[in-house]
């Protein structure tokens, strides 16, 4: 392991635990911004032991250990400074598997990644988040050396060995994201890599699906255009394909899993949405009918299964929240027990890799009004106790209630949308936000526990959150209604939202503003050109200024593929009309914001350079003087430092106090 990582990466002897002081009617920033109190709670294969991630009261993290027979059995396994756990696998009972992002490396990738036994020994430097081209490999085994950057963390093994899933990935000359990944098999003990493949092999491949025996199975590729999938019956067969389709235009077909008896499950289109299929990999077709399908939403979940004993246990899914329907009747009583423990929130239950009589399972726990919490449930002897929240100085008490609506947008679309509402009742209209996502072809939100939403609510905002359309979760219609409409449909849809929450008597029409991230930030400085009447203030960060930009800025990390497909399916096509973007780019609509403004950017932003910030700022400030500008010198896109997420969101309070709450017009 090199000086540098450890450097970052210590051993330590005491866990003390993080805590919060409740504000008395305003619950402070940090609150809601500070990294959180525990996470990645997991259990291992057996579920004898608990790993999960606390904060130290020096804002610093440790990862432990604890005995689920006996919780204060606690070990220490070790601390971070400047490196920040993104994930985290059981390898088997003894050893685990960790994921680090250096904070002081922007990019996105370059992770470390380590594996330590339990008890903290045996720690392995396995990927090194630093490019070092004079650690090139070449050949299927290497010994005693760290990998380069150019591989990553795909996958645990589920025999039992201390072998994990790595892969490789390869770039073209032109795109800054990688072109393929090629799987390999890695000993985080002796650090000798082995190739999962053999003989000929579909070129290109994007995504590799392993069966339960921790093949290479199913392979997905994607270029100009087109997503194909192939797949092999066993370990040396020949690659066949199985699904050759437009990306885009055709019906979804998206492998998700194999299970332990060889089926393979897919998400398919089914009535106008997307449903979870098994797939017959002799005959190469769908299954007639849907093993899940969810009436107005498209399938989003995943398959819980006991690996161990080769059964399928029930499927997580989102609807308007998030839920799991429990097939295995034992599964059914535990989530029964622990829901009438836990009333009122989700309860998502996880088993360990063998749930057949599971020494204990995890709850998450979350509601709209309560950040994630963890507790520990025996079935045994029907205990549960709490491991702690993600936000422990959160009180119930303090934050909004929040709702799955519906309203109709000017041409008669229904757009879901989420509404918060304050804690505390008022006798009349409230100043209102629009909170818009970024995307923007994704899903915004569920249900649960939305820290923006509620710290906005906290602060006497009516918060909505418009799945307007382009956002996807809804069905194809939703989504295809929103190709080619930045700016115009798509921004009415928002504008609408407003209108419909004044309507309602909940927002005060002189109160109303508009922010977000990204596509949000896009639609923000949209809403405040196009609908000053609407949008009093405006509050935008990591935002598109400029369509066009988006095609031909150097330094964005949009692939050739996607400009020359994706993005002129869903954006629209530069070349065939390159002055239609400039009715729906902000840039040339700059002079038309006359509305207080703050704007945010990471200064290494690949995915919407800084530049849109720039030359964004510059253009609204030659008439506007009220806008407030801030660049993080260290961020790209989005927020991942503590302290530029509480320093941002505390800017983001006080520009809304003085521009939105008591504002007369």
């Amino acid at each position: 392991m090199n000086r540098h990582l450890l450097s970052m990466f210590t051993a330590v002897a005491l866990l003390a635990v993080h805590t919060c002081a409740h504000a008395a009617d305003r619950p402070p920033v940090e609150s809601f911004f500070a990294h959180p109190d525990v996470s990645f709670v997991t259990l291992s294969p057996s579920g004898r032991y608990v790993a999960l991630l606390n904060r130290l009261s020096d804002s610093k993290q440790a990862l432990v250990v604890r005995e689920t027979a006996n919780l204060e059995k606690v070990t220490v396994v070790a601390r971070f400074d400047s490196l920040r756990l993104r994930h985290i696998e059981w390898i088997n009972d003894q050893r685990l598997t960790l994921t680090l992002k250096n904070t002081q490396i922007e990019f996105e990738g370059n992770d470390d990644q380590i594996a330590v036994d339990r008890d903290g020994a045996n720690l392995t430097h396995l990927i090194s988040g630093h490019w070092d081209h004079k650690q090139e490999t070449t050949g299927s085994f290497i010994k005693d050396r760290v990998l380069t950057a150019d591989y990553m963390f795909m996958d645990v093994t589920h025999d039992g060995s201390d072998d994990i899933i790595v892969g490789k990935l390869s770039w073209n000359n032109i795109d800054q994201q990688p072109q393929a990944i090629h799987p390999f098999r890695l000993n985080t003990r002796t650090r000798v890599l082995t190739d999962m493949l053999t003989g000929p092999q579909p070129e290109l491949v994007r995504d590799w699906l392993f069966d339960a025996a921790d093949q290479p199975r199913v392979a997905v590729t994607r270029g100009k255009g087109r997503c194909i999938v192939y797949y092999r019956k066993g370990q040396q067969g020949p690659w066949s394909e199985i699904s050759n389709r437009d990306c885009l235009q055709d019906e979804i077909f998206d492998p998700l899993m194999f299970d332990n008896r060889n089926t393979l499950y897919v998400r398919a289109g089914y009535k106008g949405r997307t449903a979870l299929f098994t797939f017959d990999l002799d005959k190469k077709t769908l299954d007639k009918e849907p093993f899940v399908d969810i009436d107005g939403f498209d399938f989003t979940g995943s398959v819980e299964q006991d690996l161990a004993n080769k059964k399928i246990l029930g499927v997580h899914f989102v609807s308007d929240a998030a839920s799991t329907a429990w097939i295995d009747p034992a599964m059914q009583a535990i989530q029964k027990k622990v829901d009438a423990l836990l009333p009122g929130a989700g309860n998502r239950v996880t088993c360990p890799r063998d749930c057949r009589e599971p020494a204990a399972v995890v709850v998450t726990s979350k509601s709209d009004r309560l950040p994630p919490a963890y507790y520990l449930y025996t079935p045994a002897d029907g205990h549960i106790i709490g491991l702690g929240s993600t936000h422990q100085a959160i009180d119930r008490k303090q934050m909004g209630k929040r709702d799955f609506l519906h309203y109709a947008a000017r041409d008669g679309l229904q757009i879901p949308v989420y509404v918060t509402m304050p804690p505390d009742k008022a006798a009349g209209p409230r100043p209102a936000i629009v909170l818009v996502h970024g995307g923007p072809y994704v899903r915004g939100g569920s249900w649960e526990w939305d820290a923006e939403a509620q710290f906005l609510a906290s602060r006497g905002y009516v918060v909505l959150q418009p799945e307007f359309r382009g956002s996807t979760g809804f069905g194809s219609a939703h989504f295809r209604a929103g190709w080619q409409q930045w700016g115009r449909t798509m921004q009415d849809d928002l504008a609408d939202a407003a209108a419909w929450a004044v309507k309602q008597g909940w927002a005060d029409p002189k109160r109303i503003g508009i922010m977000g991230a990204s596509y949000g930030g896009y639609a923000t400085l949209m809403g405040l050109a196009r609908n000053p009447d609407v949008f009093r203030a405006g509050v935008e960060w990591a935002g598109v200024s400029d369509i066009k930009l988006m095609f031909t800025d150097v330094e964005s990390d949009a692939s050739q593929d996607a400009l020359r497909y994706d993005m002129k399916t869903l954006i629209g096509d530069p070349l065939k009309d390159p002055s239609a973007f400039d009715d729906v780019s902000p840039l040339a609509q700059a002079t038309r914001i006359r509305r207080p403004l703050l704007m945010a950017h990471g200064a290494h932003d690949r995915r919407v350079p800084v530049v849109h910030a720039t030359k964004m700022h510059d253009a609204v400030r030659k008439t506007n003087a009220n806008v407030e500008y801030v660049v993080y010198p260290e961020e790209g896109h989005g927020w991942r430092r503590e302290e530029d997420s509480i320093d941002f969101w505390k800017r983001v309070d006080a520009f809304l106090d003085k521009n939105l709450a008591h504002a007369a017009d």
